[in-house]
């Protein structure tokens, strides 16, 4: 352990030498020192698999699927279902769950929102300090960081290896899910080990929440880049101080130079005003809008715009929609509402309404977990022809003593 702390305070010595730890020591670390300060008998770091279907095991030497060190059983590589088990209860629910024998806790890992997995600690007894909730913040966010500086993390999270475009892909996304004051936002890519065109970005500023969903053309490593161009691009003008139509024009201009209008990138790019609720829109492709307010749900539909890349000198338009607090939009790619079952019935005829109505009062993380769930079930097995990526924002608005004014 690095730099003994004082014991003074259990949780500041505990969170100071969360922080003194390497990158890849951070399990073995928070293990021992739950021993020390906790009086725990054991302790585990679980980590979301790629899909978000199963919580995979680290244990303190950096490897992954060991055994575990009490609590709810898994499958044979040690890897725990998020469905049916309490650490995938602690998980969904974003809430500590105590296991009923009363010596096993789970605390989800998460940081502003995104759900990175679970700490579970063994007791000998009942119970365990008030500062377990703490502790496990502190945890999260310090291996938030260090998942910069180690592939270790990644590694565990793999349950089969990632093909090379869906390398490409996860290393350009943002991150999955984030909680502001006016709103909260979750993503995901399906098939997780092995997308390839499909992505989302976001970023978000004191006026500002700039959101786009891509599908590039074609498949493998060819569509990958295509779609890292494309993003790249939309990224450099953004960062740049352009709006929405200049980004859309940079990016389509960027991939004409190299394609020549032979491959192309449909995007939706959405921009939301926080004070005011107004969204500023360019529909140039597939992507699709749903709205949900209160118990109604319709689709936004805008004037269909060239692809980005494929003239090189569109001029892009805005339209504009406006959100309420309590809003709920879910935007798909082609490969969800256009994906076809067996049967050869589109997902987008009925099942995405139906998965759209089921998950209507699960937070966003949870709500796209469930409909990627219930999108892979629709395939009864059989693989999507297609790569898809599912994003929810839930509207909460600007609070109104929040000091912060001005027109977006």
């Amino acid at each position: 352990m690095h730099g003994e702390p004082v014991d003074d305070d259990p949780f500041e010595a505990a969170e100071a030498a969360i922080w003194a730890a390497h990158p890849h020591e951070l399990v073995a670390v928070a293990a021992d020192l739950l021993r020390r300060y906790a009086d725990a008998a054991g302790a585990e770091v679980l980590l979301v698999d790629y899909r978000q279907a199963f919580l995979v095991r680290t244990l303190p030497d950096g490897d992954g699927d060991g055994d575990a060190d009490g609590g709810d059983d898994g499958d044979g590589d040690g890897d725990v279902p998020v469905d049916n088990t309490a650490p995938g209860r602690a998980f969904a629910s974003q809430r500590t769950v105590l296991e009923e024998d009363g010596r096993v806790v789970h605390l989800p890992l998460t940081v502003k929102g995104e759900r990175l997995g679970v700490l579970s600690v063994r007791f000998a007894g009942e119970g365990g300090p008030p500062w377990l909730d703490g502790f496990a913040g502190a945890l999260a966010r310090a291996l938030k960081i260090a998942d910069q500086a180690t592939d270790l993390y990644r590694r565990v999270r793999r349950r089969t290896r990632l093909t090379l475009a869906a390398e490409m892909q996860w290393e350009l996304l943002p991150a999955l899910a984030y909680d502001a004051a006016e709103f909260r936002f979750a993503g995901q890519l399906e098939p997780a080990y092995a997308v390839w065109g499909d992505a989302f970005d976001w970023a978000a500023s004191r006026d500002r929440l700039t959101l786009t969903v891509s599908n590039g053309m074609g498949t493998g490593t060819e569509a990958a880049a295509l779609t890292h161009l494309a993003i790249s691009a939309l990224r450099n003008a953004r960062r740049s101080g352009a709006d929405i139509t200049e980004q859309a024009a940079l990016a389509d201009e960027t991939l004409f130079a190299r394609y020549r209008g032979e491959r192309h990138v449909a995007t939706l790019l959405m921009d939301f005003g926080p004070a005011t609720g107004r969204v500023r829109v360019v529909d140039a492709g597939s992507p699709k809008i749903y709205r949900m307010r209160g118990g109604a749900m319709d689709g936004i539909a805008f004037d269909a715009q060239m692809p980005l890349g494929m003239f090189g000198d569109t001029r892009y338009a805005i339209e504009e929609f406006t959100v309420d607090p309590g809003d709920r939009l879910v935007i798909v790619s082609d490969g969800v509402h256009a994906a076809r079952s067996p049967a050869g019935i589109p997902y987008g005829d009925a099942a995405l309404f139906q998965a759209l109505r089921a998950t209507r009062l699960q937070d966003p993380p949870e709500a796209v977990r469930t409909m990627v769930r219930h999108f892979v079930a629709y395939h009864e097995e059989t693989e999507p022809v297609d790569d898809a990526v599912i994003v929810c924002v839930d509207w909460l608005g600007r609070p109104p003593d929040s000091g912060v004014s001005g027109e977006a």
